[in-house]
């Protein structure tokens, strides 16, 4: 019997992975850890290299500069957060619900990407003044204006008091900052049962029966300047 193939017959295809096919993964994942730790500016391309173990002429093929690993961490992170607080946003019901979706999902999605937040956050303050830098601005601005947001349309149906949305804005993101510092994965809470915690405390205070709310007032005239008529003998 012949065991010649016949013309119509596929040739059997041996698949041999290549071991390459995850080094851009694998070398992103090490410059975030180092981002992460060290600073943007306090990391370098030699630096990842070495942690990766290629020469610099390898990393140089998947990226041949710093502003290209931070388009690659801090850019395309941001869109990602973006994309992400965006969508659970847009399954929420009412202001308040979104406030809470916002924080919450904004707390998942820093404890899922821990290097990653941290290296974006410092690559972002730290990273080069070029277009890449006014994406990066564009998309912090997007996601800062979402929160505002769900604020403003928060005082406008009756569930929250007519604050300042900017502030309170940022007075809550500044919770979201701190928490990357301090919050261990091992702990006794997750990241998003310290937000619930953090979001409830901005919604309903410590006290229990609220006083009104103080009103802010202009410093008076010439309060905080030099005086010079009465010095000292």
């Amino acid at each position: 019997m012949s065991t010649r193939r016949s013309k119509t017959e596929p040739a059997e295809v041996t698949v041999v992975p290549d071991p390459l096919d995850n080094r851009e993964s694998q070398l992103l994942t090490i410059a975030r850890r180092l981002f992460a730790r060290r600073g943007f500016e306090g990391t370098s391309l030699r630096d990842i290299a070495e942690e990766a173990k290629i020469t610099k002429a390898a990393l140089y093929y998947y990226f041949p500069n710093k502003d290209a690993l931070y388009e690659r961490i801090v850019v395309e992170g941001l869109q990602m957060l973006v994309d992400s607080i965006s969508a659970e946003v847009a399954r929420a019901t009412t202001p308040t619900e979104r406030v809470h979706a916002f924080m919450e999902a904004s707390a998942d999605f820093l404890d899922e990407h821990r290097d990653q937040w941290a290296a974006g956050s410092n690559a972002f303050w730290q990273g080069p003044q070029n277009e890449r830098r006014m994406t990066a601005l564009k998309l912090r601005d997007t996601y800062e204006k979402l929160l505002r947001q769900c604020i403003t349309d928060g005082i406008v149906a009756g569930e929250f008091r007519p604050v300042d949305a900017a502030m309170a804005g940022r007075f809550m993101l500044s919770g979201l900052t701190h928490l990357a510092r301090w919050h261990k994965p091992e702990g006794r809470l997750t990241a998003r049962q310290v937000m619930q915690q953090f979001v409830d405390m901005v919604l309903f205070g410590l006290v229990q029966d609220a006083p009104p709310a103080r009103q802010v007032k202009a410093p008076a005239a010439g309060r905080g300047k030099k005086q010079t008529s009465h010095s000292a003998a």
